[in-house]
């Protein structure tokens, strides 16, 4: 299928490894120019570097750290327009409810929820102007079932439903769109550390300290494996691609099916 985008720029965060790295791969395939963000300038170039090798022959990349205001300053001073903002930055952890500290709750406020914000108020008026834009938030299903382990993670996830249907309503009669995605516990650059801090025996294989999540944390899974960056990578670019204009404001779950509450 023709994704038609060719002659598109689009902007990825968080772009250097995982879903973001996917996604900025899959749009670059599809024509897109494609610029991703980074904070560490060796990841960055290696990210480019694989994306090209995999077809990709636009991509440049921004050395910035898109999760603070200066850093959003500085990247919408190297890259003043595009047609798609994939708002992808984001930080995860599991921790007990009352060992998260106010620092905790700004810290993943501020990268989670602020990152987009920032950037989705430089783009989107342009995107009104021109009459076609689309802004898509990488969410999660921990935004509307939430992670007795991960409440602060939770929040700003839920949070990003609110922002992405805001925006959408501000889009009424245009060719913009504003789109969140909601994947599950997808196998990205940090899992082996974060199923190791929740498995029972550290020193397990990663395997089976995979079943063991599925097994114990994440029981309602119908897919019952983690979901591959490829998988959420494949959604967003149709949601980035013209062929999805009747689709606004949606909430889009690409989750394995954790459709009830997780224990």
């Amino acid at each position: 299928m023709d994704l038609q985008l060719n002659g598109k720029t689009a902007l990825v965060t968080g772009a250097t490894a995982g879903i973001g790295l996917e996604i900025a791969r899959t749009l670059a395939q599809e024509g897109a120019h494609v610029i991703v963000s980074g904070r560490n300038q060796d990841k960055l170039d290696e990210a480019v570097s694989a994306i090209r090798a995999s077809g990709g022959a636009q991509v440049r990349g921004v050395l910035t750290d898109a999760a603070t205001a200066e850093g959003a300053s500085v990247l919408t001073a190297a890259v003043p327009a595009v047609d798609i903002l994939v708002n992808n930055l984001g930080i995860y952890e599991s921790k007990a409810f009352a060992d998260i500290t106010d620092e905790d709750w700004h810290h993943f406020f501020d990268v989670n929820v602020m990152s987009g914000v920032r950037l989705s108020r430089a783009y989107f008026p342009g995107m009104l102007a021109r009459n076609w834009g689309r802004i898509i938030f990488v969410s999660s299903a921990s935004g509307l079932i939430i992670p007795p382990d991960m409440i602060h993670y939770g929040m700003t996830k839920t949070a990003q439903l609110s922002l992405s249907r805001g925006l959408a309503g501000l889009t009424r009669g245009t060719g913009v769109t504003v789109n969140t995605v909601l994947p599950g516990p997808t196998r990205s650059e940090g899992i082996i550390d974060f199923l190791r801090s929740v498995a029972t025996d550290p020193a397990a294989a990663p395997s089976e300290q995979e079943a063991e999540f599925f097994a114990r944390h994440r029981a309602s899974s119908l897919l019952q494996r983690m979901i591959e960056p490829q998988e959420i990578a494949s959604l967003v670019a149709y949601l980035a691609s013209p062929l999805s204009s009747a689709t606004n404001g949606a909430a889009l779950n690409v989750e394995g099916g954790l459709h009830n509450s997780i224990k």
